[in-house]
């Protein structure tokens, strides 16, 4: 936020706690959820706004329609061709869209694969300016519905975390996502420091944060500390890649080495020097994606003893507090 609308923002829930801390919780939690506007800003985004959009001109459009009258917009290359071929679905971050993962989609289409990529709620085509994880859960379940069982996920930041939450059943009614294999690229594994930084941000008091956290919980069904996608990447019982930059400004590096600590089936890459957003188009990070997705479970292999050890001292209150544009 501007220094200016920030301001603004901070008293009015100064006022509006101390009269109803509840009505504030309620109302930090809508502020929480709206997204970004989908207008790329700056030259550089909007160049690879452009070349993406450009790439995915030829494929197939769909809307997905969820609950509440939201709705969610897929995109679809290689569908409906003749014999067994692969299906992969592909998930974008918070402020992102389809257009920005549009070379790691175009790859796998060229691998002969059926793609779908979607766009959330509130993001790319989908329209509205609100999103939080259980609507990103149930359209990936709306998609998993409309176009029939993915034999792979990929995930980018908020999209990956959103894979693991869907993939762990973790949401109440909500079918889990299948698939034999994930990939998690710059993947946050919990949810509390974005919480925890943004009741910062706008000066929300202990009853006011407890407020906002009660959304979460009557708008999900689950409680904030239950979106653990760290933990739950070692009891889903598939192989799951995760592929971070130590440089990643925005999804510390320390959420990855909780992802690796989980367990066996945890397979971590470092693609260091490619940050939080060029890793998604990165030429090493396609083709470990690629190699994964064809069997290769050893890709980007490390000791998962060391890894272990790194993030035993890890704990939730120690992750980076930053409102990150996932």
């Amino acid at each position: 936020m501007a220094n200016f609308a920030l301001d603004v923002t901070r008293l009015g829930f100064s006022v509006l706690q101390a009269v109803s801390p509840d009505l504030a919780g309620k109302a930090a939690f809508q502020l929480f959820c709206r997204t970004p506007s989908t207008k790329p800003k700056g030259a550089k985004a909007k160049a690879v706004h452009a070349a993406g959009a450009l790439r995915l001109a030829g494929a197939e459009r769909f809307t997905l329609r969820l609950a509440g009258g939201r709705q969610a917009h897929a995109y679809r290359l290689n569908g409906g061709a003749r014999g067994k071929r692969k299906r992969y679905l592909v998930t974008h971050g918070w402020g992102s869209s389809a257009a920005y993962m549009a070379e790691l989609v175009s790859m796998l289409a060229a691998m002969g694969a059926e793609v779908v990529a979607l766009d959330f709620p509130g993001h790319g085509r989908s329209g509205g300016r609100f999103l939080h994880m259980g609507l990103a859960v149930e359209t990936i379940a709306a998609a998993e519905a409309r176009f029939g069982a993915f034999d792979a996920a990929i995930g980018h930041s908020f999209g990956g975390a959103a894979l693991m939450v869907s993939a762990a059943g973790l949401l109440p009614g909500v079918a889990p996502v299948g698939g034999d294999r994930l990939v998690l690229i710059g993947a946050p594994s919990e949810m509390g420091w974005l919480f925890t930084d943004f009741s910062r941000m706008v000066g929300l008091r202990p009853a006011a944060q407890a407020a906002l956290e009660n959304e979460v919980h009557r708008v999900t069904g689950r409680r904030l500390e239950d979106f653990d996608a760290g933990a739950a990447a070692g009891v889903i019982g598939r192989p799951v890649f995760v592929i971070h930059a130590e440089d990643d400004k925005e999804v510390s590096s320390l959420h990855a080495r909780r992802y690796g600590a989980a367990g066996k089936g945890v397979r971590l890459f470092w693609a260091n020097g490619f940050g939080h957003r060029r890793i998604i188009g990165a030429a090493p990070v396609l083709a470990a994606i690629a190699a994964f997705l064809d069997g290769d479970r050893g890709v980007g292999e490390v000791p998962n003893e060391s890894i272990k050890k790194d993030a035993e001292i890890i704990p939730f209150f120690d992750l980076p507090a930053r409102r990150a544009a996932l």
